[in-house]
């Protein structure tokens, strides 16, 4: 498995030390799995950190510790890592760990730490006499996971790169009769034998009217003639996520495919043109849709023009209309998106065009190239 080396996760620790400056606290409470892997290399199903001043501590039960000396033992070692035993619960070493290293203000992840977890905490701290305040933050380390480090941009864009023959499997399953599980099936097994680890989602294969549900899975339905099948997958490739969707249709599309397939490329790829450091992300969903208002499908997009990916498949930042509570990105070089937009009609059917871009100095970089016309099967 490829990981950053410990240079790299050194330079993440200081971001994220930077911040704790900025929130007033002495340390952080990381949960999310993902989060975790991002600080300390540590790629297990269960773990705790704690981001401090001095230190970085790592709670974890017998099942991890091997792996972890050994990881600590090479060039991707995890630095100022204090290795924390979970003999049994995982909330009770926490607590232990936060008195030992006399902490007073701490933060934790609000969106990934629930409200019985934290009452349970609060109370013990409180009963222990510890003097201890927990105070909630919110998307302290997937903001610093918008901007792509070089470790990660080399699997990023390996990541898209194989996609190429997963997409020609892809498109060659879909044929009249064929069923969308089975289609399902072939893209799952090429994801594999290109190498990836995992489908990075739940794999879509949507035909006729179904293609009209932007989140509709693989059903039992069988493809027919005149079907438009929108084809939505990825893969995990050493921890980071690929995406990308193609619309294929089945025998001679009718006019109104064809011309709901133009408009959403050319809306595509407006917004890929816009695509520089500098501006907000909102601005690339506003040339997106600027373009399908022009065609008269405005109505039929309602979804945002893409997401951040990276150890997740839906990350930030969030490239979508702008909202009151959400402060306004501003893109710069580094960061990895999709840009995916779609125009649906219930009963009819819809179109997807899916690719990942990164952000450069100057513009951007399609990583995922496989053709975009409306191929026809």
């Amino acid at each position: 498995m490829n990981l950053p080396e410990s240079v790299l996760l050194a330079q993440r620790h200081g971001r994220i030390r930077a911040t704790l400056d900025s929130l007033g606290v002495d340390a952080l409470i990381v949960t999310e799995p993902a989060n975790i892997r991002y600080l300390s290399n540590h790629v297990g199903s269960a773990g705790v950190l704690v981001v401090a001043r001095d230190a970085v501590h790592l709670l974890i039960d017998f099942r991890y510790q091997t792996a972890v000396r050994a990881l600590q033992d090479s060039s991707s070692a995890c630095p100022g890592l204090r290795m924390w035993d979970v003999p049994g619960s995982y909330d009770e070493a926490l607590v232990s760990c936060l008195t030992e290293i006399a902490v007073s203000a701490v933060a934790f992840e609000a969106m990934h730490m629930s409200v019985a977890r934290h009452e349970w905490l609060t109370r013990t701290l409180s009963a222990r006499g510890a003097g201890i305040t927990l105070r909630a933050s919110v998307e302290v380390i997937e903001q610093a996971r918008m901007l792509k480090d070089a470790a990660e941009i080399v699997m990023l864009r390996q990541a898209a790169a194989r996609l190429e023959p997963v997409v020609a499997a892809a498109v060659a399953a879909v044929r009249q009769g064929a069923v969308e599980r089975q289609i399902a099936g072939v893209i799952e097994a090429s994801l594999r034998e290109a190498g990836f680890d995992r489908p990075a989602f739940d794999t879509i294969v949507a035909s006729g009217p179904n293609s009209a549900l932007p989140h509709y899975r693989a059903g039992n339905r069988v493809l027919t003639q005149g079907d438009l099948v929108v084809l939505d997958f990825g893969g995990v490739l050493g921890g980071y996520c690929s995406d990308l969707t193609r619309t294929v249709a089945v025998g001679p599309p009718e006019p109104e495919a064809l011309r709901v397939h133009t408009a959403v490329l050319e809306a595509q790829q407006a917004a890929i043109a816009a695509v520089r450091p500098g501006i907000e992300a909102s601005s690339i969903d506003s040339a997106a849709r600027d373009v399908l208002e022009g065609h008269g499908l405005g109505e039929a997009f309602g979804h945002g023009t893409g997401h951040g990916l990276g150890l997740d498949v839906h990350e930030l930042p969030r490239i979508a209309r702008p909202r009151a509570d959400i402060s306004p990105v501003t893109l710069a070089p580094g960061m990895v998106f999709t840009i995916e937009p779609g125009a649906y009609r219930a009963g009819w059917g819809g179109v997807r065009i899916e690719d990942d871009v990164l952000v450069t100095e100057t513009g951007c970089d399609v990583l995922t190239t496989s053709r975009r016309d409306l191929q026809t099967r």
